[in-house]
C-alpha cells in the first residue's frame, strides 16, 4: 500500500513499486524547461527548397531504365539515319544540292523526337501508375515545386542529349558531303544560293545553329509539352497517344485536303504543324517561305508549352493524387 505523508502532500509510492510515466514537462527538448533527457533526433531539421526537389528528380530520372532506353534509341535513330542519309547522298554528284548541307539530320530527328516525347510523358505518368506520386507529394507538399523540378531536370537532359545527337549528325553530314564542287551550270534552289561559296555548297552559321541548338530546343520543348500533357491526363498511353496526334495529325490531315475550298486550311495545317517547325530549322520548310528559319515557330511552341504547364499546375493543385 502507498505510504501516506503529512496532509497536503501527494501520496508517495511504496519502495519497489513500478514507476509511472514522467511528467509531461520531462518530454520537452533537451536543454529546455523541464528537460528530462527526452529523445532528440540526430538528423538536423532544415527548410526544404527547390534544390532538394531537383536533386530528388535527378536521382529518379537517372535511376530508371526508361531513361536509358528512350535516350539511347533517340541517339541511335538521329545519328544512324543521319549517317545513312549522308552516305547515300555522297554517292551522287549533284543530289545533295537539292537540300541544305546539314538537311540530312532532319530525317533521323523526325523519328528520334518520338522517343523524347515518350520519355517526357513517362517522367510523371509512371509515378501515377505505380502510386509513387503519393510518396513524392508527401515528401514535397508544394506540388508546383514538384512539377517545376521535373520540368527543369527533364528539359535540361532532353536538350543536352538531343543537341549532342544533332551536332554529331551535322558533323557527319559536313564531313561526307562537304568539299564537293557545284558546277556553274548546275541548278541550285533559290534558298540555297547563299550557301554556295567558291563553287562549293557549305553550311552557313545560321544553318549550323538551327540544325544543332535550334533542333535541340525544339525537341526538348516538345518533350516538356508531353510532360505537361502527362500531368493533366495522368495516364501513359493516353498522354503518348495525344502527343503523337499533336505531332503527326496536322500533316496527315493536310495530305488528304486536296479540294480548292480547303486550300487555306491545308496550308495552315502544314505551316503550323510541329514537323514543319522542325524542318524549317534545317532550312527545309514544308510550307511557307523557302527561307523560313523555324525560329518563330519555336517561339510559338514555347508559348504553347508554357500555357500547358500552367494548366497542368492548376489541375495538380486542384485534384487529389
Amino acid at each position: 500500500m502507498p505510504r501516506t505523508g503529512p496532509p497536503g502532500r501527494p501520496p508517495q509510492p511504496a519502495a519497489g513499486a513500478p514507476q509511472g510515466p514522467p511528467p509531461p514537462q520531462a518530454w520537452g527538448p533537451p536543454g529546455g524547461p523541464g528537460d528530462g533527457g527526452g529523445y532528440a533526433s540526430p538528423i538536423p531539421v532544415v527548410r526544404t527548397h527547390l534544390g532538394h526537389a531537383i536533386a530528388s528528380e535527378w536521382t529518379k530520372i537517372r535511376s530508371v531504365r526508361s531513361t536509358v532506353w528512350t535516350l539511347g534509341i533517340m541517339f541511335l535513330l538521329v545519328v544512324g539515319i543521319g549517317f545513312l542519309t549522308a552516305l547515300g547522298l555522297s554517292g551522287d554528284d549533284d543530289g545533295y544540292v537539292d537540300m541544305p548541307l546539314l538537311g540530312g539530320g532532319l530525317f533521323g530527328l523526325m523519328l528520334g523526337q518520338l522517343a523524347i516525347i515518350t520519355l517526357g510523358v513517362l517522367v510523371i505518368t509512371s509515378e501515377y501508375g505505380t502510386g509513387m506520386i503519393r510518396t513524392t507529394m508527401t515528401a514535397c507538399p508544394r506540388r508546383g515545386r514538384v512539377l517545376l523540378a521535373k520540368g527543369l531536370i527533364f528539359f535540361g537532359l532532353a536538350f543536352v542529349m538531343t543537341t549532342a545527337a544533332c551536332s554529331l549528325t551535322a558533323l557527319i553530314n559536313s564531313a561526307l558531303l562537304g568539299g564537293q564542287t557545284v558546277g556553274p551550270d548546275q541548278y541550285v534552289p533559290e534558298n540555297l544560293r547563299e550557301s554556295v561559296q567558291d563553287g562549293e555548297l557549305v553550311a552557313t552559321g545560321g544553318e549550323w545553329l538551327g540544325a544543332t541548338v535550334g533542333a535541340g530546343l525544339y525537341v526538348a520543348l516538345l518533350g516538356l509539352l508531353s510532360l505537361a500533357v502527362g500531368a493533366m491526363l495522368r495516364h501513359s498511353a493516353g498522354a503518348i497517344t495525344t502527343m503523337m496526334g499533336v505531332v503527326l495529325l496536322p500533316l496527315v490531315l493536310a495530305l488528304f485536303m486536296q479540294g480548292e475550298s480547303l486550300r487555306d486550311v491545308q496550308e495552315a495545317l502544314l505551316e503550323y504543324s510541329p514537323l514543319n517547325g522542325l524542318a524549317s530549322l534545317f532550312h527545309m520548310p514544308m510550307q511557307g517561305e523557302g527561307d523560313a528559319t523555324g525560329w518563330p515557330l519555336l517561339g510559338l511552341l514555347a508559348l504553347v508549352t508554357a500555357a500547358a504547364l500552367a494548366g497542368a499546375q492548376a489541375l495538380l493543385a486542384k485534384r487529389d493524387v
